[in-house]
């Protein structure tokens, strides 16, 4: 019987342990603070922003949703990056992803101040997750580290098979999976949609991570017995309900739950652990900006 990796839980213990370290900054007059900068009409990344402001009013973090009409010119959102560079109540900030195509997103990235990058992409912080220093890691991958440690899974050692090569997942997952550190000592491979061979590779892993970003591109004839399948992928496909569509993810569940001993089911895996991290990262943002231990 396959297990289910519930996200949901084990985001849950996550927020409910930051609270005592909020209370430790509160306490030291510092309410760790969250701003959030949409730039879309993307309705996905209206209701994500919407339930990050959410998590950090349950915790009593401040939080600041700035929206930014999508057909303002580059010079605009620098200017609120800038805003929020200086404004010592705002510990960190995110730009929510998709951006409009007229912003160059490496010039984004560096208008950034490093230490209020709470997703961990300014290239100062990828350099030092490169490392083996983080400052902070990246939510999704973090959150991934901390799923597989919920249900006692050992990566040290192991195959690990990540299908996707993004600067958001596969590439920090990757560093961090490698590194020589609790949750890592992995042995890693990094596939894609142009992997040759790609069913061969994904067979080897002890634990398969994919995303891709395409709608139950892995199925369980593409995997070993017994693998332990964390799914970060979430595609809209059109059915006839309702609402028009179905959430699914990189991996189709049914026939991957036939070979898997545990797996993450979409909605509810990855993607509540992202936002729990991106709360973690926050408050150790506040801790570090105001020299508090926590």
């Amino acid at each position: 019987m396959v297990s289910i990796i519930d996200g949901n839980a084990v985001a849950a213990t996550i927020r409910e342990d930051l609270k005592d370290k909020i209370n430790i900054l509160k306490d030291s007059g510092v309410t760790p603070g969250l701003a959030t900068v949409l730039m879309s009409e993307d309705p996905a990344s209206r209701t994500y922003v919407s339930m990050k402001q959410r998590d950090c009013e349950e915790l009593g973090m401040n939080a600041v949703d700035i929206v930014i009409d999508p057909t303002s010119p580059p010079e605009e959102l620098y200017s609120t990056l800038d805003t929020l560079n200086s404004n010592s109540d705002i510990h960190g900030y995110l730009v929510q992803m998709p951006i409009p195509s007229h912003i160059p997103v490496q010039e984004l990235l560096f208008r950034i101040d490093p230490i209020k990058d709470v997703d961990g992409f300014h290239p100062e912080n990828v350099g030092l997750l490169v490392s083996g220093n983080p400052r902070y890691k990246p939510c999704t991958p973090h959150g991934i580290q901390k799923l597989l440690e919920s249900i006692d899974v050992e990566t040290s050692g192991k195959d690990i098979v990540v299908v996707g090569r993004s600067n958001i997942v596969g590439k920090p997952l990757a560093n961090l999976l490698l590194q020589k550190s609790p949750n890592g000592n992995a042995t890693v491979t990094v596939c894609h949609s142009r992997t040759n061979n790609l069913p061969e590779k994904t067979r080897e892993a002890d634990i398969l991570i994919a995303a891709v970003g395409i709608p139950e591109f892995i199925d369980g004839s593409m995997l070993s017995k017994n693998v332990v399948v964390i799914d970060v992928g979430v595609n809209r496909v059109e059915d006839d309900s309702d609402k028009g569509y179905r959430l699914v993810g990189d991996v189709e569940f049914d026939s991957a739950s036939e070979k898997a001993k545990a797996i993450t089911p979409v909605p509810g895996g990855v993607g509540p652990m992202t936002r729990a991290m991106l709360m973690y990262n926050t408050v150790q943002a506040a801790s570090l900006q105001s020299n508090i231990p926590i």
